[in-house]
């Protein structure tokens, strides 16, 4: 990517990664019943998960790169749409809020299994490799694949420190959304502005 790319492409994985979905909910719940060392050990299955999405992505975007331009704008705008929809989920009444429940103790085992199973299960994280990451994708510059594993990599990164961050601070975090509805409030309004900034952006990069 050229350098003025990466900021819009890191603001990016840092504002998915805060956004709350079943990823996060599953482990701000899981440190909140069981423990931040079991919601860590869940947050390696979590990232293990991505794995899986991303190489199956970045070959899918390989094979629709070379069949034709057209089917990559297609997915551009599936992109746009999708970082749109957010952040009406965001924005609406009511929107999309930290909601957190109760779960049982797990074996390191399950703790593992069951945060693979979140991730690797959950078609949004899909559809953000294969419809989000096409757009800081350069077929010119080089292999789509190794381009794919590289934006991978950062976003699998990212996600990791944002989301063990959200569990040392799950304590904390929990009594916010439990007492203080403005903090939700704020949260809603942040996600939901810097989304559909995003997505403006993006919509407004020229079409390849």
């Amino acid at each position: 990517m050229q350098s003025a790319e990466w900021p819009v492409f890191l603001l990016m994985c840092v504002t998915m990664s805060l956004t709350p979905g079943p990823n996060m909910m599953y482990l701000t719940s899981r440190a909140l019943c069981q423990g931040r060392g079991a919601a860590i050990l869940s947050l390696w299955g979590v990232a293990t998960g991505f794995l899986i999405h991303l190489t199956v992505a970045a070959s899918g975007l390989a094979a629709v790169l070379r069949a034709t331009p057209a089917a990559y704008n297609l997915i551009r705008y599936a992109g746009v749409a999708y970082l749109a929809w957010l952040a009406w989920k965001a924005l609406r009444p009511g929107g999309s809020a930290l909601q957190t429940s109760r779960l049982p103790d797990a074996t390191p085992r399950q703790l593992f299994f069951m945060g693979f199973m979140t991730n690797a299960l959950n078609p949004q994280a899909a559809f953000l490799y294969l419809s989000i990451f096409s757009q800081f994708i350069h077929p010119e510059r080089g292999g789509v694949l190794g381009q794919s594993l590289v934006l991978g990599a950062v976003q699998i990164s990212i996600s990791f420190v944002c989301n063990a961050a959200i569990i040392f601070a799950a304590g904390a975090l929990g009594r916010t959304v439990a007492e203080k509805p403005w903090g939700l409030k704020i949260q809603r309004w942040v996600m939901g502005s810097v989304l559909g900034a995003l997505a403006v952006r993006l919509a407004l990069v020229a079409p390849r």
